[in-house]
């Protein structure tokens, strides 16, 4: 189940700040392919460097977050960032949008950071981050229509049902794989949690 768009529109601002996260990122995946892995591993937030040099590392924290592991992986999130992110700007404001934007993203990188701090694995991707914005779109927009691609039908299901279901696959995932999920190199179920669940207590701040 894809999500394609959305039917809500935005009332009061240009989504600016969320066309400009989606070119941030655009820009370090581009500095990423043609850097090669010298760039990946100077700037991606790797768990055991930070632990043992946290103030030196600590910018990784940030630019980990601008960063990705394929072009499955960024294209997958900024389409989630570019459907949900602009009604959550329209509700925040685009200051607060960044700075919630920001502490989720950094929330999503501590919260798999705890689970293996010493691991040699990077940790990359604008998923934690992304994770909020979603939080925050199902408190605020619950009953909205999205638009997702089942094979080859486009149906219209409500953001709770959307939402809802992919934070319970990152939820069961996250539990299954718990200690392992970093060192295997697999996907950052944790983040992805620790992201939405500061997005769905932040919300309630910056709303």
């Amino acid at each position: 189940m894809l999500p394609i768009g959305d039917e809500r529109t935005p009332r009061r601002v240009f989504p600016f700040m969320t066309y400009l996260l989606i070119i941030i990122n655009a820009i370090f995946f581009y500095l990423e392919l043609n850097r090669g892995d010298a760039f990946i591993e100077r700037w991606a937030f790797v768990p055991g460097r930070f632990s043992a040099d946290p103030v030196g590392e600590f910018s990784t924290v940030f630019t980990a977050m601008f960063m990705h592991g394929g072009w499955l992986h960024i294209l997958s999130n900024m389409l989630y960032l570019w459907i949900f992110g602009d009604n959550v700007e329209d509700r925040f404001g685009s200051f607060k949008y960044l700075i919630f934007y920001l502490l989720s993203g950094i929330a999503a990188t501590f919260a798999q950071y705890i689970f293996a701090p010493s691991s040699s694995v990077p940790l990359v991707g604008a998923s934690g981050a992304i994770a909020g914005v979603l939080a925050a779109y199902v408190i605020m927009f619950p009953r909205s229509p999205v638009r997702v691609l089942m094979g080859l039908w486009v149906i219209r299901v409500r953001a709770l049902f959307v939402i809802g279901g992919w934070f319970l696959i990152q939820l069961l995932n996250g539990y299954a794989l718990l200690g392992s999920a970093v060192d295997s190199g697999g996907v950052a179920y944790m983040a992805h949690v620790g992201g939405f669940i500061a997005g769905l207590l932040l919300t309630f701040i910056f709303k």
